[in-house]
């Protein structure tokens, strides 16, 4: 084979002084037009009557999240300790299913009082969720950035960004590239890459060299990490944003979601995806990259613990490196978002949670042990400690970044309830097989949203 190319003086950019305060903010929703709730829903919410007293009485919370994701196991057996009258009963299921299921589950009989839901859409429009802002008031989230929640509200017109709010997160996440450090000095690749034209470079060293370039999965749809990250450096990003947002007259069809598309589409004809792709789903495909399999994974800090475990110190997180060398970073990251049941009859006691995960030190400790994110909520609150040089280190600093760089974009499967499961799952198995080329993704998955919203 060719020699590797070797990079000179590539290392990873100098960490952002004081990023532990920063972190605390640094994750917020980039929402276009985001804004507190107007006077109208300000004054609904004090209208309301809620309780921020605990009650004294034997309760069970009922929480529905996706598998692979234990951190609401940890949250609430801490709760329970710290408040033994309340105890928890968690479900769980694929984010494909959940996402598919949740309106029946939340107009059951018996709704979950809590839910992981990466959309709002009709739920909220059916009335199935509870309006949080009473209890932003109670609680003084005002405090939080605006912008944290901005990505948690929508309007009467389905459009995020403003209006009531239906999610809180427990955990605010950021995505970047994991990279396999003992293959990459095997192969003479000195550091991440600082520009896509490095990052393509070492793909097809790893490829000349019998090495999986990116190991990823798309049965289940997660090779959109990679699908989104390649079309973030290309988009306009407030442009993408109002289409993740349901702004009216906004579209997913333009000519950086195509360029980005386009090179995905040349990722999958030059071999640098794994063979059996679309076999692979999120566990085999976290599996087989802490196995030591592929040169570059596509993921967030969530899993920053499991893969340092794992590969210990052959392995380093960084954010997708921009087109032009020193340009600012685009990443995706969004809240692990929840939303709580209109119908659940312990309200207080499900809000009284969500403020404890956001206020309580060792609640916030282990938002950020468990899942590498930022706990968010006020950012005056002392922010969790972490081992100096570690992946969740690393994840807490990109999300500083981020934030002053304000790159952070939603993820573009929370666009609408359905668009995940009925068009970008199948049309991105297509894509990273080589048999649609990027232009037709995207106007597939453009005319799959304008069916679901009605445009």
């Amino acid at each position: 084979m060719n020699s590797p190319l070797r990079r000179p003086g590539r290392r990873r950019p100098v960490a952002v002084v004081a990023f532990m305060a920063a972190a605390g903010f640094a994750l917020a929703g980039c929402a276009p037009g985001g804004s507190a709730p107007s006077d109208e829903d300000a004054s609904e919410a004090a209208a309301v009557e809620v309780s921020t007293e605990l009650t004294s009485e034997e309760v069970t919370l009922t929480i529905a999240d996706e598998t692979g994701f234990p951190v609401t196991d940890v949250l609430a057996e801490e709760f329970t300790k710290q408040h033994p009258n309340v105890t928890f009963e968690i479900t769980r299921d694929t984010f494909q299913n959940l996402t598919a299921n949740a309106p029946r589950l939340l107009a059951g009989d018996n709704p979950p009082d809590l839910i992981r839901l990466p959309t709002i859409g009709e739920a909220a429009n059916d009335g199935l969720l509870a309006n949080l802002d009473p209890y932003a008031e109670a609680y003084g989230w005002d405090a939080w950035p605006e912008t944290q929640l901005a990505p948690l509200r929508m309007n009467d017109e389905g459009t995020r960004g403003s209006g009531p709010l239906y999610q809180v997160g427990l955990g605010y996440s950021v995505t970047g590239i994991y990279m396999n450090t003992a293959i990459a000095e095997e192969l003479g690749i000195d550091g991440p890459p600082q520009t896509m034209a490095e990052l393509e470079e070492d793909l097809a060293t790893a490829k000349e060299a019998g090495e999986v370039p990116i190991m990823a999965g798309d049965q289940d749809g997660v090779v959109n990490f990679v699908v989104q990250a390649a079309m973030n450096q290309y988009a306009d990003k407030d442009e993408f944003l109002s289409w993740m947002f349901n702004e009216p007259g906004s579209s997913y069809n333009t000519e950086g979601n195509i360029e980005g598309a386009e090179l995905i589409r040349t990722w999958a004809d030059e071999g640098y995806f794994p063979e059996d792709i679309n076999a692979v789903d999120y566990f085999t495909f976290v599996t087989r990259f802490s196995e030591g399999e592929g040169l570059f994974a596509f993921n967030g800090n969530w899993e920053a613990a499991n893969y340092q475990e794992a590969l210990g110190d052959d392995v380093e997180f960084f954010l997708v490196p921009p087109v032009e060398e020193g340009g600012d970073h685009v990443a995706m990251g969004a809240a692990n978002s929840f939303s709580v049941a209109a119908g659940s009859d312990d309200l207080d006691t499900t809000a009284y949670f969500l403020d404890w995960i956001h206020t309580d030190p060792a609640a916030r400790q282990i938002i950020t042990d468990v899942t590498g994110a930022s706990p968010g909520g006020d950012p005056a609150l002392e922010q969790p400690t972490v081992e100096e040089g570690s992946l969740i280190a690393n994840a807490l600093e990109m999300a500083a970044q981020i934030g002053e760089e304000n790159g952070q974009v939603d993820f573009m499967s929370n666009t609408t309830a359905g668009i995940y499961a009925g068009a970008i799952i199948p049309e991105s198995q297509l894509l990273v097989t080589s048999m649609i080329t990027g232009e037709e993704f995207v106007t597939r998955v453009q005319e799959f949203y304008e069916n679901e919203v009605g445009e």
